[in-house]
């Protein structure tokens, strides 16, 4: 009876355990979805930012908490409170002085203009403008290109003509100011073709989808050459930020009608970004592209990066860093909130370094941000030990661990950014543009997409107008090399050219 009775004991006690286990696994699986919930509830309902105001975060020992008001709070920026809106200007912002201007008089009748009092004229001594903001409907004309035939009438033989000017497409009808329009409102304002042939039907114009796609591509194949030539100003450039974005491409794939497609983007330090097509997402795009690169190479922890050449210097991005530990707020809020404080800190080192020297700002972070690096490390090393391997908080950890390294390379050259924002910023208009033309026809209309995206983000990193350029060089490009065509050097030549003009 008493063996028995111990069996049973000894039984249960197992069965306990199977079910404590049972329990736990269910309670973390259970924290495990809450936490998937919550990411995708606030990536579909929620704001993307993911600031956070400084009042929120708990300031940890062993570094002293930096005032509120000295912190940055771009999220603070954006609220609208009493005291934020005494700091903020008043009044309406000026219209710019180089529109042109149309005087509209109002004059009072000229009885209305005799003195009451002594019977004669008055006269004008002020006038009182108010500025009223217009608009007029963009313009189509037929610009003819006429050459007079000359002959001789004594012989009659031989005929003289002038040569046609250098057109966008040869034998084509569009001027290059219409191409501009269509490449800019498609990749720049995110108008699919369709759209934009019922704009134009509005306007008394009736072009068919296909011949607007077909100048689509005319246009940009003759703005190839300008690419393959950013291209060697980005593989020349110091460091080069990469990160990748997937576009649907309509092509045979495995038994579909579409595939899942990649735009690779690398952008240099001087702003020039080359958008490269991939039909995968494998390592062999960044080793082909990144085949004779050798410096810097800023990325996010994908896996993709492995393998590249010796020489090339990989840089990690505290941005996903936080968004790691962001995420995982939900689930470890006091341990999360402790280290976004720290890398809030390091921001905070970079606003103060933003406009100097690449040889100061190194300098500086060596002074102001290896202590916060050194008690990252060691909270990091504190959370690996106590944080579950599977929860939010230990993915986010060991997220950092492992991109370690990499993360703490920006504290040798002040050229290298801390995070890979620029090059998640230029994905912005590809991620709207999808949304509204919503996949490629073929993957040479990838490739074609990735070529003018490529032109279209260089002018913006520098200021540029995309659809001036655009207008400017698609007749220029039978008669101007490719490295004269860059946006950079178009931006210098008119620069020249208008400091000329104006010193004659």
């Amino acid at each position: 009876m008493i063996e028995s009775l111990r069996a049973e004991n000894a039984a249960l006690r197992a069965a306990n355990a199977d079910l404590e286990r049972i329990a736990s696994e269910h309670a973390f699986d259970l924290q495990r979805v809450r936490h998937q919930l919550a990411v995708l509830e606030r990536r579909l309902f929620g704001r993307s930012s993911e600031k956070i105001s400084p009042h929120q975060l708990l300031f940890l020992d062993g570094l002293a908490a930096p005032a509120v008001e000295d912190v940055p709070d771009d999220e603070a920026k954006g609220e609208t409170t009493p005291e934020t809106r005494k700091k903020r200007a008043h009044g309406r912002k000026p219209l710019p002085a180089d529109l042109p201007r149309e005087r509209v008089v109002y004059e009072i009748p000229e009885e209305d203009r005799i003195c009451s009092g002594c019977q004669v004229p008055m006269q004008p001594f002020a006038e009182d403008v108010t500025d009223e903001l217009d608009y007029i409907p963009a313009r189509l004309f037929v610009r003819q290109h006429v050459r007079p035939k000359y002959s001789c009438r004594m012989c009659q033989q031989g005929v003289v003509q002038a040569p046609l000017p250098p057109r966008p497409i040869e034998k084509g009808r569009p001027g290059p100011g219409l191409l501009a329009q269509v490449l800019v409102a498609k990749y720049v304002d995110h108008l699919p073709i369709y759209r934009q042939a019922k704009i134009f039907l509005r306007h008394g114009i009736d072009l068919s989808d296909s011949t607007l796609c077909d100048w689509v591509g005319a246009a940009i194949g003759e703005l190839s050459p300008i690419v393959a030539e950013l291209a060697k100003k980005v593989i020349a450039s110091k460091v080069v930020a990469a990160d990748e974005t997937p576009i649907v491409v309509l092509e045979e794939h495995n038994g579909k009608r579409r595939r899942l497609g990649w735009l690779w983007v690398y952008r240099g330090l001087g702003g020039e970004t080359v958008f490269d097509y991939r039909p995968s997402r494998g390592r062999e795009g960044p080793q082909e592209f990144l085949r004779t690169y050798r410096g810097y190479l800023q990325r996010d922890g994908y896996q993709g990066y492995r393998g590249l050449p010796d020489g090339i210097v990989e840089v990690g991005c505290w941005a996903h860093a936080r968004r790691k530990f962001y995420e995982a707020l939900s689930s470890s809020a006091t341990q999360a909130r402790g280290m976004i404080d720290l890398i809030r800190r390091l921001y905070a080192v970079e606003d103060d370094a933003r406009h100097l020297e690449p040889s100061a700002r190194a300098a500086l972070r060596r002074e102001k941000s290896a202590p916060v690096i050194e008690a990252i490390a060691e909270r990091l090393d504190a959370l690996h030990a106590s944080a579950l391997p599977r929860s939010p908080l230990g993915m986010a950890v060991g997220y950092a661990r492992s991109q370690w390294p990499t993360l703490v390379r920006h504290l040798e050259d002040g050229d290298v950014a801390i995070d890979n924002n620029v090059v998640e910023n230029c994905i912005r208009g590809v991620a709207l543009g999808r949304k509204n033309w919503l996949f490629a026809g073929s993957a040479a209309g990838a490739k074609r997409a990735a070529d003018i995206y490529s032109l279209i983000e260089s002018c913006k990193s520098i200021g540029v107008d995309p659809f001036e350029y655009l207008s400017d060089i698609l007749t220029r490009t039978t008669t101007a090399t490719a490295a004269q065509l860059l946006p950079r050097a178009w931006q210098a030549a008119r620069a020249q050219a208008a400091s000329a003009l104006s010193a004659s």
